[in-house]
């Protein structure tokens, strides 16, 4: 889809990412697609794992997430997003309590191929049939005698519940010695919270950042708070020169309900991004939405990367304390992802003075009749739906709402994508009746981003004297 005008690379040109989960390698696969075609990109934005994306590609590091080693191929992103431990090992409990339920069944079940295959030993006049029979008897009975298989049952299951009991109350610690002590509701609530972990995923970035902002060198990785500094300096020393682009990512603040926004952007943009918005809104009112990578924000870098990884009701969201010298004077609130955060996204990358847009999306259109697929039912696989069919509505009321405000406004997007956001080892696709990895993602990341921008939209532009 193109806007008003034919597209031109003398316009300031904004590349928006969005979605979750895998979504990051279909990123991988358009962003190296458009380094290869030289497309010029000056500005960056991304919500979700779209946020992801825009980090590394802002600093001249688009090539970590696609190269044949790339972050996007590591073994390590199957593991992201699992059911969290503690649901984990009190399914696993459950399930040793029902097996151990099912232990003097199972013995009694035996009989029915014990006996029969006596019975015809029998009639073939082997010996072995009566010791056959009678030994299982005899098995049967000392089994059930007082202090054998009743005692033992009886004290497997007080092992397990007691298992379960320190689970709980170790997660109910933990909980409280990483602020949690705030949320309200029944005890069971707050010791279990969101079904789904994504501290594997925000480790796993959060350490992909290092290594990228040290070349790869064996430098211990410092703390969030020096992290995030390193980060702002480098991105905010080297804006425009090759490689680094001004950035624009974006969380939602769960207490405050509002979109918070962090930027890097030169000047004459920054001063009319940051000065924006007069009238009934305050200035301090504009500076609890707004971050700017130039001040004491640049300390919530990490915070936002982590803050985009959590999905809203399925994962906890990430707290961030402000310093008390902020508006919000030392509060600490929760930070997560807003499926719906792309509409905001574009508002604010128009406001950053992008004359054309790129959206990257990778949840494909609406379906044509007869090409439903079968609904998934396993936990993940229902969510993932759910989220794709929000981005879906979201990324087409975002670009009709906003199409005309742009010279010109291009999508990248695949016809169809059997990858939920978590299936980041791979699902089974109906259309192909075989199973599609996260790899080829990547490619088709790559394919769509030449069939749907470069060969038609840049190709077809006029060269640049």
């Amino acid at each position: 889809m193109t806007g008003r005008e034919p597209y031109s690379s003398k316009h300031r040109t904004a590349l928006v990412l969005a979605w979750t989960g895998s979504a990051g390698a279909y990123h991988a696969g358009v962003l190296r697609a458009l380094a290869e075609a030289g497309v010029r990109i000056d500005l960056v934005a991304g919500r979700g794992i779209g946020t992801v994306s825009a980090f590394f590609s802002a600093i001249e590091g688009g090539a970590r997430l696609w190269s044949g080693d790339g972050l996007w191929r590591q073994p390590a992103v199957a593991s992201f997003f699992p059911w969290r431990r503690s649901l984990r090992l009190l399914g696993w409990a459950g399930a040793a309590a029902l097996a151990v339920v099912l232990v003097p069944l199972a013995l009694l079940a035996v009989g029915l191929v014990v006996y029969p295959a006596a019975f015809v030993l029998r009639l073939a006049h082997l010996a072995a049939a009566n010791a056959l029979a009678d030994g299982f008897t005899s098995l049967v009975r000392e089994a059930f005698l007082p202090d054998r298989l009743p005692a033992w049952l009886a004290e497997v299951s007080l092992l397990l519940t007691f298992g379960v009991l320190l689970l709980i109350l170790r997660a109910a610690r933990r909980r409280r010695l990483r602020g949690r002590h705030r949320e309200r509701g029944r005890f069971w609530w707050r010791v279990f919270s969101a079904p789904i972990s994504n501290r594997e995923s925000i480790r796993f970035w959060q350490a992909a950042l290092w290594r990228l902002i040290t070349g790869g060198t064996r430098v211990p990785e410092p703390d969030p708070l020096q992290l995030s500094r390193d980060y702002a300096e480098l991105l905010v020393d080297n804006l425009g020169q090759p490689g680094f682009r001004e950035l624009i990512v974006l969380v939602h603040d769960v207490d405050i309900r509002r979109d918070l926004v962090m930027a890097a952007l030169t000047e004459p943009y920054r001063q009319a991004f940051f000065g924006r918005r007069t009238g009934a809104v305050t200035s301090a009112q504009r500076s609890s939405e707004t971050l700017d990578f130039t001040g004491a924000d640049r300390d919530h870098v990490v915070d936002v990367l982590a803050a985009s990884q959590c999905l809203p009701i399925f994962t906890d969201p990430w707290p961030v304390t402000f310093a008390p010298e902020s508006y919000w004077r030392g509060e600490t609130h929760r930070l997560c992802d807003r499926p719906e955060g792309i509409g905001r996204l574009l508002e604010e990358v128009l406001a950053a003075g992008a004359d054309q847009v790129i959206v990257v999306s990778a949840v494909g259109g609406a379906d044509e009749p007869h090409t439903l697929t079968e609904p998934r039912v396993d936990g993940r696989g229902r969510v993932g739906e759910w989220l794709a069919a929000q981005e879906t509505a979201a990324v087409r009321d975002a670009v009709k709402v906003r199409e005309a405000s742009f010279r010109g406004l291009h999508q990248i997007r695949p016809d169809h994508n059997p990858l939920g956001p978590f299936d980041l080892d791979g699902a089974y696709d109906e259309r192909s009746d075989r199973v599609q990895l996260l790899r080829e993602l990547i490619d088709r990341g790559y394919a769509d981003a030449y069939h749907q921008f470069i060969e038609p939209v840049v190709g077809a532009a006029e060269p640049t004297p």
